[in-house]
């Protein structure tokens, strides 16, 4: 078997991969929640290569993706649930549908337009999802009409922190502007410093948790990716770390063998030097 750029080659290679008794036996074991995490896991590789951007590597990284959408597939249709077209279906149904400015008769829309049907366009695909599970003979999606319901609870913790304020913000449960989140940060703060004083480590992870939160609304309001941004730091700080190393590998030492001051002096030196992918 040769590779190709035909989609239907890869759905073959997966096809063989699960075939009982010919197959691979790692990827015959699989089932959907053993392979989710390697799901998300590339998403995060594709999100990294563009932060680092390296076009190369993103090929790579999307094809591995495309890899886990075709394996999740392929175990639906093994089951008679859905295959691959469906899959495909159902994203272009779902694009043409959320685009009528492009595709549609509503030309012409500018953005304030665009956003102010989303709202109608969002009921419409939850009626058809409603009566394709009864089509199907599932049983209907929970009913509680609530602001928040929807929010994937699997999300990462500042992604969905932002996606929860968003919901909230749509129905008027937000600050006017970014001044008050700043203030909330301030007390936050104040909060953790509290517990820490009281010695309740309980307590401080909880006041922690609401910092991050409100840290996560400083972003929203700023139009700032909180992952994205943080990723951004991460690498700095690994980049800064490196040099201190580096450094202290140049006179035959290691980071244990130098003091804290030794070390601070390092990273101040380091912030004048850009990161590889600066």
């Amino acid at each position: 078997m040769r590779p190709s750029r035909d989609i239907q080659h890869l759905l073959n290679i997966m096809a063989a991969l699960r075939t009982p008794e010919t197959g691979c036996p790692w990827d015959l074991e699989q089932d959907f929640s053993s392979i989710a995490p390697y799901t998300i896991e590339e998403a995060y590789e594709v999100a990294d290569a563009i932060a680092r951007h390296d076009l190369d590597d993103l090929c790579d990284e999307l094809g591995d993706l495309l890899l886990q959408v075709v394996f999740h597939a392929r175990m639906a249709q093994e089951r008679n649930a859905f295959d691959f077209g469906d899959v495909v279906l159902a994203i272009t149904s779902k694009m043409i549908r959320r685009h009528p400015h492009v595709f549609g008769g509503a030309r012409g829309r500018d953005v304030a337009a665009v956003n102010a049907a989303w709202d109608e366009i969002k009921a419409e695909e939850k009626a058809e999802r409603a009566e394709r599970r009864a089509r199907h003979g599932l049983p209907p999606e929970p009913e509680g009409g609530r602001t928040l319901d929807g929010v994937p609870a699997g999300a990462p913790a500042l992604t969905r922190a932002v996606k929860l304020q968003t919901k909230a913000a749509r129905v008027g449960f937000d600050w006017p502007d970014v001044r008050p989140v700043l203030d909330k940060i301030r007390e936050e703060i104040d909060e953790v410093e509290a517990e820490i004083n009281a010695g309740d480590r309980e307590a401080a992870a909880g006041e922690v948790g609401d910092l991050l939160f409100a840290l996560a609304n400083l972003a929203r309001h700023l139009a700032i990716d909180p992952e994205a941004a943080l990723r951004g730091t991460n690498q700095k700080f690994v980049h800064r770390f490196a040099y201190i190393e580096d450094r202290l590998a140049d006179e035959g030492r290691r980071p244990a063998e130098a003091s804290l001051d030794e070390m601070e002096a390092l990273w101040q030196a380091a912030k004048t030097t850009a990161a590889p992918d600066e």
